[in-house]
């Protein structure tokens, strides 16, 4: 028998909420443990009341009982806390902040104001129905999150990393560029089926952080590079994180589009990454042997398998859910036609492990978030608010896209991905869309800036992480990694673009062949000239003609290729007087 959605989640999130004092206790104290005990138990003993009394709660929806109202505040005390201790406290407070406004928001002003509600009607919403705590962002956590975790940690566990960086290093030759590039493709191919950011930088890291140094980057530049290319990660198909899955909840789309729209911006991507390194490398020398391409794809082939199947089951059209289940299979055959196959009982526990403390503050943010989706549901102020930011902005959808721009940036100071996209989704994408840019384009333009907002102090995890691997400062970590992928914040304002959504692979292929070509053209231009062999034309005919580029329309293409075409003859022109 299938359990309902309700349960699912609801005992999804007590067994996360019930390990989370374990690896986030509070203290030492004979008084902490025991705080950390009820916290444990608690969560435990609602979703039990929510399994025995599931059918007669249903029905009570809109007149619960006291015991559900106790329930519900107990459980929405518990997610705050889980969220502050796993996330920090800027979420937490934000889920308090959306409670109290549905509660008191009365005696705000128009247009933020609407006409109140009690704590019965707040608590009733939030717990017993599908459209606050465990709504949408939960069910992304309990269903695919969880699997894609699994998935992430068996192909970690069977020596992956160690593999795909070994590929990258024999694609990108040897010497200090060798191990940039390196670096940044290993990211890349450990990144799709990762679907973390900081999974990918630190697993990386162990193995990576040596050579970047040794290459002579500095620590904070080598953990800048490590943590931006583990960012990218979250672009990167086919998993893509939990925020990917919310996305293809919330725009009703197959996981399979949201797959494809993210193709170009991925590569466009880990390209400004590459460009990056080609511009500041220097010296190529470093004593370092790359290995030989063929020996390392004899050695490690199987890892690929599992990769294959995700994408064919995509392709195919089965569901996330069939196509992660297929690749934990094959990565468990994987680890047993490799060496150290008497490991693998124990490697696979390992991953359980693994998994399962990556998923508690998955678990958490989207349980936090979904408190927030239910108070702007509740009150209406989701749907003022895209009338809110169009209005700023003029109407223009260049307005509305530097606005979304700014309040993405905000968030991601304080949040992490999964939270920044849910509550920019109901808020920031309908002011998009309502300005005129496509479902897609709108979407995609807010999860690219909420995955950016991961090299954004101060809750860059994954530069913290990789920051604590190499010894360097956390704040020189971070602001590397910002300058790192810094030109990846000017390509999402293309997606919103009249011709935008050929970068997207939405329309005629030749159309997006071209949009991707000249957008890349345009980011060389911007990060390494010297690549398109136009590093003498002066800096601002380069950067007009680049963003003209970057800007998917074919007269703004045109423009931008005449620009460079005249920048670069004058240079001609003016070496041949020299």
């Amino acid at each position: 028998m299938l359990w309902p959605s309700h349960l699912v989640r609801a005992w999804h999130l007590a067994l996360a909420l019930a390990l989370v004092p374990a690896l986030y206790p509070l203290g030492e104290s004979r008084g902490a443990r025991a705080l950390d005990v009820a916290a444990a138990l608690l969560p435990l003993l609602v979703a039990a009341w929510i399994t025995f009394d599931f059918e007669a709660l249903v029905y009570r929806a809109t007149r619960p009982a006291a015991l559900d109202l106790w329930a519900a505040a107990v459980l929405i005390l518990l997610v705050l806390e889980a969220a502050r201790r796993t996330t920090g406290l800027a979420l937490p407070v934000l889920g308090l902040g959306a409670l109290l406004y549905a509660v008191f928001g009365a005696a705000l002003p128009a247009p933020f104001g609407h006409r109140g509600y009690s704590w019965e009607r707040v608590l009733a919403f939030q717990f017993l129905g599908l459209e606050g705590l465990f709504g949408a962002p939960l069910a992304v956590s309990s269903t695919f999150v969880a699997l894609f975790a699994l998935y992430g940690a068996v192909l970690d566990r069977t020596g992956a990393g160690r593999f795909f960086l070994d590929v990258a290093r024999a694609a990108a030759g040897a010497g200090r560029r060798g191990a940039g590039r390196a670096v940044t493709l290993a990211s890349f191919l450990l990144g799709g089926p990762s679907g973390s950011g900081v999974a990918t930088a630190v697993t990386l890291g162990s193995v990576a952080g040596p050579l970047l140094l040794r290459a002579g980057y500095s620590p904070a530049s080598a953990g800048g590079l490590l943590a931006a290319g583990g960012v990218g990660a979250v672009l990167s198909p086919p998993v893509m994180g939990a925020a990917a899955f919310l996305m293809a909840e919330l725009t009703g789309a197959a996981y399979a589009d949201v797959v494809r729209w993210a193709i170009v911006p991925c590569a466009l991507y880990y390209l400004g990454l590459l460009l990056r390194v080609e511009a500041q490398a220097g010296d190529d020398a470093d004593g370092e042997t790359a290995p030989q391409l063929v020996s390392t794809l004899r050695a490690g082939w199987p890892h690929l398998g599992s990769l294959v199947a995700l994408f064919a089951a995509l392709l195919l059209g089965y569901s996330p859910t069939l196509a992660a289940i297929a690749g934990i299979a094959l990565a468990l055959v994987t680890g047993l036609l490799l060496p150290a196959a008497e490991r693998q009982p124990r490697e696979l526990v390992a991953a359980v492990e693994d998994a399962g403390e990556s998923l508690l503050p998955v678990a958490a943010a989207c349980a936090t978030a979904g408190l927030l989706v239910g108070a702007l549901n509740l009150t209406g102020l989701g749907l003022k608010l895209s009338g809110i930011v169009v209005q700023a902005a003029g109407g223009s959808l260049a307005g509305v896209a530097v606005l979304s721009a700014l309040v993405l940036v905000v968030l991601g100071l304080a949040l992490p991905i999964t939270a920044s996209y849910a509550i920019a989704a109901v808020t920031v994408a309908p002011a998009l869309v309502e300005a005129g840019a496509s479902l897609p384009a709108a979407h995609l333009f807010v999860f690219t800036y909420a995955v950016l907002s991961e090299v954004s102090p101060p809750t860059a995890l994954s530069c913290h992480a990789v920051a604590a691997q190499l010894g360097a400062a956390p704040g020189e970590t971070m602001r590397s990694a910002l300058l790192w992928a810094l030109p990846a914040f000017l390509v999402p304002f293309a997606f919103l673009a009249p011709g935008g959504e050929a970068l997207l692979l939405e329309g005629p292929a030749s159309a997006s062949a071209l949009a991707t070509l000249t957008a890349a053209a345009g980011l060389a231009l911007l990060v390494a000239p010297r690549v398109l062999r136009a590093a003498a034309v002066p800096l601002p005919v380069r950067v007009v003609a680049a963003l003209a580029l970057l800007w998917p329309t074919p007269v703004a293409d045109g423009v931008g290729l005449l620009v460079l075409g005249l920048g670069l003859a004058v240079v001609h022109l003016r070496a041949g007087r020299v």
